[in-house]
């Protein structure tokens, strides 16, 4: 799997101490994998509104069984970086496995995606960031692990009627 961080724009103006925003993302997956980080570079023009273009691969973290699990997730952590003070938070995301796969879209397949940054809390943010995500062949040839929930029927439940004759 591939991943573009294209953009993001309506970050918040930045305070009268500092004269622009100076941002950059972190990326990061969920469940972690094995401490793998990537980081966009630092867009020292774009303000409020900046853009990256900046491709990573994920073949070596994101596999069939990342897809599986319930609660998958790719994030991205916005920071600003100060010249005085260092890094300065301003936002996140996640990025669903789910809305990645969507139903297992054929191998090559680019999705445009758009998520609304959060602030820490988890609360409405400032800004929104833009990404494109192309999948492999390879994520969804790759058999799912075998699940073990115990004896479980699936069906529709019946109601028992008494015999004929009865």
């Amino acid at each position: 799997m591939e991943i573009t961080v294209i953009s993001a724009q309506g970050l918040k103006k930045p305070s009268i101490f500092s004269h622009h925003h100076k941002p950059f993302i972190i990326l990061t997956t969920t469940p972690p994998s094995g401490g793998h980080v990537y980081t966009t570079t630092v867009d020292l023009h774009g303000g409020v509104n900046p853009t990256w273009g900046d491709k990573f691969d994920l073949s070596n973290v994101v596999d069939a069984t990342f897809f599986h699990r319930k609660y998958s997730s790719i994030y991205l952590h916005m920071y600003t970086n100060r010249l005085l003070f260092g890094p300065r938070f301003l936002g996140w995301c996640g990025i669903p496995a789910s809305d990645i796969a969507d139903g297992f879209s054929p191998a090559g397949t680019v999705r445009h995606l758009s998520y609304r940054l959060r602030k820490k809390d988890g609360s409405r943010g400032h800004g929104v960031v833009n990404v494109v995500v192309k999948l492999e062949s390879s994520i969804f040839q790759t058999r799912l692990p075998e699940m073990n929930f115990g004896r479980v029927a699936i069906g529709i439940p019946v109601k028992t009627l008494p015999a004929l004759g009865d």
